[in-house]
């Protein structure tokens, strides 16, 4: 019935959500973001993914059963197809008894007066095809240069300029690569490409193993979305740092929500990142001079390294995966959102010697001379940091790293 009204009211599309999940199981009890889910869904913990008794052909039957109802009601309106149903306002009316005194004075008529009465010669569905402007995206370029490797797997590397009218570059080129070799890619840096000026939104959005992608300049929004393998690093020209005074690690050099739900690949920004760094980051390294509020949010893998303060409400929801901070002051805990991690400092040589690795790395890709003052003096300044690790992670980790030595023995 809401699927038709909708229709009626001129919607083409239809999104579910709550209803295909109860059909897999879901008994609504809330505890998505705690990692507790009991039915098995919204969770990464083994035992509970057990109970995980979900079918696609529940979620089957659940769409079957809903478009007959569907057909009951169209047939009764007289219609044979969906898109003779959109916009037909004529057919609903406003229950007033189901209004709230507080809705009663509304007049809802416009939203009922069909389209056709307003504007005789205007269409009331989709009839016309969007223009995408694919074929003078920047990603077309790269393509061609890059097509010794996409073909033969030869190593290439290449200089572009970029603007901030070049949106979500490098995507088309990953769909590329994994048209032709799947998931896992080429190897890591067979695809270097050297950009400068002002990376657009959603720069290397899903970009595949195998592609590396520097920017002297900076970034959008959404640098890094859902990063699949690829290698980013963003910083700014030496020119301008130079001659006028720019210091990296004081500026925003990547805009907010980058790295949301990466799952493999490597990041390095020379420079702060906005707001919502690495939410949903569930596999990626990011590597940092700072951050705005939200950071890690619902994290669920992955590791994040930040080398300069961060905003508030850090690491709110976040279930999995480790950040390290750097904190000399002292001034983070109050900073973190304490409801699923804990704070612990870097105490193990392997643990000291990975997070060495990490900044060295970011020195390498990004010039930083924050990262190589840690570096020349890491003894000292690896107490620096705090290590940020939620709870029902380390608990798993430490159930796995029992088992494996208990089949050892």
């Amino acid at each position: 019935r809401d699927v038709a009204i909708a229709c009626l009211l001129g919607a083409e599309e239809f999104g579910f959500a709550t209803g295909p999940l109860i059909a897999m199981g879901c008994i609504m009890m809330r505890k998505c973001h705690l990692n507790t889910c009991p039915v098995g869904i919204a969770t990464q913990d083994e035992e509970l993914r057990k109970k995980f008794a979900g079918q696609p052909e529940h979620v089957m039957n659940y769409f079957f059963l809903m478009a007959e109802e569907i057909r009951e009601i169209m047939a009764k309106l007289g219609y044979r197809t969906m898109e003779d149903m959109i916009g037909q306002t004529q057919h609903l009316e406003v229950n007033k008894r189901g209004l709230h005194y507080k809705s009663r004075g509304l007049d809802l008529s416009p939203l009922l007066t069909p389209a056709s009465e307003l504007n005789p010669t205007a269409g009331i569905r989709n009839l016309n095809t969007q223009y995408h402007g694919l074929d003078k995206a920047k990603d077309n370029v790269l393509i061609e240069k890059a097509r010794e490797a996409l073909e033969n797997g030869t190593p290439v590397e290449f200089d572009e300029e970029i603007n901030n009218l070049n949106r979500t570059c490098g995507t088309m080129l990953s769909y590329e690569i994994s048209k032709r070799y799947g998931k896992d890619g080429l190897p890591d840096d067979t695809i270097r490409i050297n950009m400068k000026g002002h990376a657009g939104q959603s720069f290397a959005f899903t970009l595949a193993r195998g592609v590396t992608m520097n920017v002297e300049g900076d970034a959008n929004d959404y640098t890094g979305k859902g990063l699949s393998g690829g290698k980013i690093a963003v910083f700014p020209s030496q020119k301008i740092i130079d001659e006028q005074g720019f210091v990296p690690e004081d500026n925003v050099i990547v805009g907010n929500v980058c790295l949301y739900g990466a799952t493999a690949g490597k990041a390095f920004f020379r420079g702060k990142a906005g707001e919502r760094f690495c939410v949903r980051n569930s596999g990626a390294l990011a590597v940092v001079e700072g951050t705005g509020d939200h950071c890690a949010e619902y994290m669920t893998g992955g590791d994040l390294v930040v080398l300069g303060e961060t905003g508030r409400n850090f690491g709110a929801g976040m279930s999995g995966g480790i950040a390290y901070v750097y904190d000399p002051e002292g001034k983070f805990p109050e900073r973190c959102n304490m409801g699923l991690v804990g704070l612990e400092s870097i105490d193990t040589v392997e643990e000291k010697e990975k997070v060495y690795g990490f900044i060295q790395e970011h020195v390498e890709m990004t010039g930083s001379p924050v990262g190589q003052r840690m570096l020349e003096d890491w003894d000292a300044e690896s107490k620096n940091f705090v290590k940020v690790f939620p709870h029902d992670y380390k608990r798993v980790l430490e159930e796995r790293a029992a088992e494996r030595k208990s089949v050892a023995a």
